[in-house]
C-alpha cells in the first residue's frame, strides 16, 4: 500500500512539474508576438489555460493527498515498532569515568616514570 502511494505521489510531483512548466506566464503576450504564441493550440488561446490550470490543480490535491497518506502511514509504522514521538530515546548507561589519583599520593607516586 505505501508503495502504491509513494509511486502515485512521485508521478503527481513530475506532473505537476511539467504542467507548471508548459503555462504560460503573464509576461507571454510578448512571446507572443514573436510567433510563440497559444493561438494555434489544440484549445485554442484560452482553453489551453484553464485545462492546464484545472489539470495542476487536480494533481496539486492528489499531491497533498499522497503526502497526508505517506505521513499517516509512516506514523503508523512507528507505533507498531514500539517508537514513540514524545518519549527520549533510551542509551545505554555511561560507565562512570576512572578515578584519578590526587598528585603526591601513593597511586600517583607507583605511576609516575623515573627519569
Amino acid at each position: 500500500m505505501r508503495i502504491l502511494i509513494l509511486v502515485i505521489h512521485v508521478l503527481a510531483a513530475a506532473g505537476i512539474i511539467g504542467l507548471v512548466l508548459l503555462q504560460h506566464g503573464k509576461g507571454a503576450d510578448v512571446g507572443a508576438a514573436f510567433g510563440s504564441g497559444a493561438s494555434g493550440s489544440l484549445f485554442g488561446a484560452t482553453g489551453s489555460a484553464n485545462f492546464l490550470s484545472r489539470t495542476t490543480a487536480l494533481l496539486a490535491v492528489v499531491f497533498f493527498l499522497t503526502s497526508m497518506g505517506l505521513a499517516y502511514l509512516s506514523g503508523q509504522k512507528a507505533e507498531r515498532q514500539g517508537v514513540m514521538a514524545n518519549q527520549p530515546v533510551q542509551s545505554k548507561p555511561v560507565a562512570p569515568p576512572a578515578e584519578v589519583p590526587a598528585p603526591g599520593s601513593e597511586a600517583s607516586k607507583a605511576k609516575e616514570i623515573p627519569k
